[in-house]
């Protein structure tokens, strides 16, 4: 295990390992695009994109975890593997025309984006201000 392994991977060794209690939802379908959209009717949707391979992208994601606290009723929480499941990412992208980044949080209401960032910015708070 070299230096930057210690600093951006978990004991379990690929960093992806260690279960969360993050309320997550894979997004490996474009069905499941369409689904989001609907919920986003109902509920806030928020598709967190993630790169397994990316050591920001892992920091980032630990950090959102860390500060996410909201209730299944009140949000619907997406999980994307940007190296799985690319393609789903590129439909999001041009469906919705929000550049590709990662890390990358959306926010979805009523069937359309309405807040999206990415790295250093991503903060499970902002959620709140998108909640009814």
């Amino acid at each position: 295990m070299g230096f930057l392994d210690s600093i951006f991977k978990s004991n379990g060794g690929d960093g992806e390992s260690q279960k969360s209690s993050t309320p997550w939802n894979e997004l490996e379908t474009e069905l499941q695009i369409h689904q989001l959209i609907e919920e986003s009717k109902e509920k806030l949707v928020v598709v967190f994109k993630h790169s397994t391979r990316c050591g920001i992208s892992r920091m980032v994601k630990k950090q959102f975890e860390s500060e996410y606290n909201y209730e299944e009723a009140q949000v619907k929480l997406y999980y994307l593997d940007l190296i799985t499941y690319r393609n789903i990412s590129n439909k999001i992208a041009e469906d919705f025309k929000v550049h590709h980044e990662s890390p990358q949080l959306l926010i979805f209401s009523d069937e359309k984006v309405v807040y999206h960032t990415s790295h250093s910015n991503i903060s499970a708070e902002k959620i709140e201000e998108y909640l009814n």
